[in-house]
């Protein structure tokens, strides 16, 4: 791991695998996640020589955690200035969950400066809660009670959140590993963050999307409904949508090597 001090002096995390490569993979954890949580990918990826760039985004697993400034524009500016530093070649962006949601950001706010494609996995996009236009996903008042239980209790709420991750049963050692992963975030990293998720709208900014997108996301998805990557696919002109009929909102783990098989396809399109 390595530091990137972005414009406003945070220090952003950074694990750089394959430096030399001419292909290069840019993982954005979620919500309440780490770069950590990409392992089964990168573990593959670096294997066929992949370049495995991950980054914490501020708040969460090694990253500093400022007290505030958490919007979707500014998480996207850090995603940029990862970017500059590390100077990746034939750049696919692949956002998780929140993760999407700040891809999607910095393609808009950044004209997608220096990437090739963008991948989304299970984004929390194009909004995460409720609209009068838009029906899917959580209310906000439901996120109000994750933020407010997050006050008072946080390894309840990380516990009780990653029993929603999963269509697919997994071993108690592997549960146990994800909510050691969602512990390690900071509790103001979560709060502000879920905020964004909460507020955040990207629906006015898809068309801004002009690179080869791949849609992956899970039919039995709990957290962000499949209807998100729906709209996503009718909003983003050159998408491809990957439907997987047997997983949840942890689309990469519940269908393991069907989703590495077709995430690599994607990659070499």
């Amino acid at each position: 791991m390595f530091y990137i001090k972005t414009n406003d002096n945070v220090k952003i995390a950074v694990e750089d695998i394959n430096p030399k490569a001419n292909k290069t993979v840019l993982f954005i954890h979620g919500w309440p996640m780490n770069h950590k949580i990409f392992e089964y990918q990168i573990d593959i990826l670096s294997k066929i020589g992949v370049r495995c760039i991950s980054m914490d985004i501020r708040g969460f697993g090694q990253s500093d955690c400022p007290a505030s400034n958490y919007s979707y524009d500014r998480l996207a500016q850090d995603v940029y200035s990862v970017i500059l530093n590390t100077r990746p070649k034939n750049l696919t962006l692949a956002g998780f969950s929140m993760g999407g949601a700040i891809a999607i950001r910095y393609m808009s706010l950044f004209k997608g400066h220096g990437v090739s494609k963008l991948a989304l996995l299970a984004a929390a996009a194009p909004a995460f809660t409720k609209r009068p236009d838009y029906p899917y996903g959580m209310s906000s008042e439901s996120v109000d009670m994750l933020i407010e239980q997050t006050y008072k209790d946080r390894p309840q709420m990380a516990a009780d959140f990653c029993k929603s991750l999963f269509a697919k049963s997994h071993s108690e050692e592997f549960k146990t590993w994800i909510k050691q992963i969602c512990i390690s975030s900071s509790g103001i990293g979560t709060i502000e963050t879920a905020i964004s998720l909460r507020d955040e709208d990207l629906r006015s900014e898809l068309s801004n999307i002009k690179v080869k997108t791949g849609i992956f996301h899970g039919k039995l998805d709990q957290v962000c409904p499949y209807n998100f990557a729906l709209a996503l696919n009718e909003g983003i002109s050159n998408s491809e949508l990957y439907e997987f009929k047997n997983s949840g909102h942890g689309v990469f783990y519940d269908e393991l090597e069907d989703f590495n098989y077709k995430f690599i396809d994607f990659l070499n399109a």
